[in-house]
């Protein structure tokens, strides 16, 4: 019988494909894509081991430069096809990647029910505030009064929460970070991919092109670091803290967080025996069907 041999060090080069982004020099979405590769890297994950799921938008290209498992699928719906490849193999760890119009607007109820049933997914949400890959429309986190294409006069809409409306549906863990601090998002990205449960990171990743109030500037004047005795097991408090949107009030970390709730996996005992793919699903015919019910 032969000796295995040791496993190579995982390094950023064996996340990294030959062709690069097209993102705009600059855009949040570069520093995100690293601080990904950084936290795979630190964790020693194989690229067998990842699958990445994206809707549409400049962020849903991210799969394309990330040499993992990658599914680029159709506008707001990464969640779903998110959830069926977790249940197919819960050995793979399943990190979405949205941006605010893909997953906080038209797919916006997915989010809402995949947070609800504790999908074991992580949900990376690329927010610019902005219709990035469509030239500078009004998404729906869009601050009021900021004039865009569609809004030439100012935002009228109130811009959605993303934060309270997860802690509201039942998410797990409810986190923000921003592009422009890769170490804090470098290690939110752990500790989301580390639980057990559908973990949301709000991520505050500036438009260089097509947004020029949510800057870097801007976001590093606004964001503040939650205190190091901040108790994100306070649901109440993180929904309070969530609500905030401001100077020194857009909290970075890590709001709310429950260890002890159970994930929609959990509810299946064959997934808990073996994933999915592992299982003879092969129906014999030659049976009645009452025996498969």
């Amino acid at each position: 019988m032969s000796e295995q041999l040791p496993v190579a060090p995982v390094t950023m080069k064996d996340f990294t494909t030959e062709n690069k982004p097209d993102w705009c020099p600059g855009c949040g979405d570069f520093g995100i894509l690293n601080s990904l590769k950084k936290a795979l890297v630190d964790m020693q994950k194989q690229p067998h081991e990842v699958t990445v799921i994206a809707g549409i938008g400049c962020s849903s290209k991210l799969p394309h430069w990330l040499n993992a498992y990658g599914f680029h699928t159709l506008h707001g719906r990464a969640l779903p096809i998110a959830t069926a490849a977790r249940l197919a193999n819960t050995k793979n760890d399943v990190i979405v990647i949205s941006g605010d119009g893909d997953g906080y607007g038209i797919g916006v109820g997915h989010l809402v029910h995949a947070a609800r049933r504790n999908v074991n997914i992580t949900m990376l949400a690329h927010n610019n505030q902005i219709y990035g890959l469509t030239t500078g429309q009004a998404s729906p986190t869009t601050d009021l009064g900021h004039k865009t294409k569609t809004t030439p006069k100012g935002n009228f809409e109130a811009p959605l929460n993303p934060m309270t409306l997860a802690i509201a549906c039942g998410a797990g863990m409810v986190a923000r970070s921003s592009a422009g601090d890769p170490k804090h998002l470098t290690e939110t990205i752990k500790e989301a991919m580390q639980y057990k449960g559908f973990a949301l990171i709000d991520i505050l990743q500036p438009c260089v092109t097509f947004n020029k109030i949510n800057t870097y500037a801007w976001y590093k004047d606004q964001a503040v670091k939650l205190p190091a005795d901040w108790d994100p097991t306070n649901k109440a408090k993180a929904f309070e803290m969530a609500l905030k949107w401001g100077h020194n009030d857009i909290a970075l970390g890590t709001l709310y967080k429950d260890t002890k709730l159970p994930t929609l996996e959990d509810a299946y005992p064959w997934l808990v025996e073996k994933p999915l793919i592992h299982h003879d699903l092969r129906v014999d015919v030659t049976k009645s069907l009452h025996t498969y019910l």
